[in-house]
């Protein structure tokens, strides 16, 4: 009785420092959550606003430029998967990535070859443990992104779009990642990126323009519009990707929040249940050195009358 009584004491012990490991994590991630949010409430209105100078552009002149004018026959389409650097994080990762192979599998059934990137090493781990090729990766940052980050990852996409798909380039910028709906919430998510994908508004804002419908104001490019193109849409790139990674890290986070403190729970209702084994070892033990005990005496009286006799 007495080896099993330990053996529930080590148990209480190891799941206790486990219950306050997991507590941390919930605590930290809880803290990490409001700062990724506040990050991308303040990258909205920038990416709001640099899409809609993107749209007026692209439909206030009638230049046909080739990062917002679809190819007649798209054979080569760039693929950007968004996971984590670190896992316990419940199905976070797992989920970003079937949303990825969801968007490369439309794709190749549509005839076209896919180029893969991918930030975050639970994505590379994946690709890399299935042997499956991968253009180029990015790790490190995923926990707290910066605009820096973004401008890295997005480079070689902007120029792949910018070459002939016989040397290398691409068709299509396609990204799949997690968008945060709320603290519960988080939703993997696929959009094309290039050629210019528009929002609703962005549509209304277009048909305007090309309908000459109500009023709207004129612009007037310089030094062109196709060159005012050239600059505005590597910017719009890069802060999607960089609201995407926000969006990401924020997820992250709640799911890791999330994680932990389910964790946190079962640790706590393991520490009952190992508790009342420990105390009902504990009172068994006892009643058995009582009954020693009893017995002990008992046998000892009847020697002592025997030999009285």
């Amino acid at each position: 009785m007495g080896a099993q009584l330990r053996v529930y004491k080590r148990r209480i012990k190891s799941v206790t420092a486990t219950k306050k490991i997991t507590r941390a994590m919930e605590m930290i991630a809880a803290s990490r959550i409001v700062k990724a949010q506040r990050k991308v409430a303040a990258s909205k209105p920038y990416a709001d606003e640099l899409t809609a100078a993107v749209t007026a552009v692209a439909h206030g002149s009638d230049v046909k430029h080739p990062l917002t004018t679809e190819a007649e026959r798209p054979q080569r389409a760039a693929v950007l998967l968004i996971t984590s650097d670190r896992g316990l994080a419940g199905g976070y990762n797992s989920n970003a990535i079937k949303a990825g192979e969801h968007l490369t599998s439309e794709l190749v059934a549509q005839g076209k070859q896919v180029d893969t990137y991918v930030v975050g090493r639970k994505g590379v781990a994946y690709y890399a443990f299935r042997e499956r090729a991968i253009t180029q990766s990015w790790t490190g940052f995923t926990d707290s992104p910066t605009y820096v980050d973004a401008k890295t990852v997005a480079a070689p996409l902007i120029e792949a779009i910018g070459r002939d798909t016989a040397e290398g380039g691409v068709d299509e910028i396609h990204i799949a990642y997690t968008e945060f709906v709320s603290m519960m919430t988080q939703t993997p998510h696929e959009r094309r990126l290039l050629p210019l994908t528009l929002e609703k508004s962005a549509e209304e804002s277009a048909e305007t323009f090309t309908k000459g419908a109500g009023v709207h104001a004129l612009y007037d490019f310089e030094p062109s519009a196709e060159q005012v193109l050239d600059a505005l849409l590597p910017r719009y790139v890069e802060s999607r990707i960089y609201n995407a990674l926000l969006q990401a890290a924020a997820s992250k986070h709640a799911a890791t929040r999330r994680a932990m403190k389910s964790a946190t729970d079962n640790a706590e209702d393991l520490i009952r249940s190992l508790t009342r084994l420990a105390n009902a070892a504990r009172q068994a033990e006892i009643t058995q050195e009582i009954t020693e005990i009893v017995g002990g005496a008992s046998a000892l009286a009847d020697a002592t009358a025997g030999s009285e006799r």
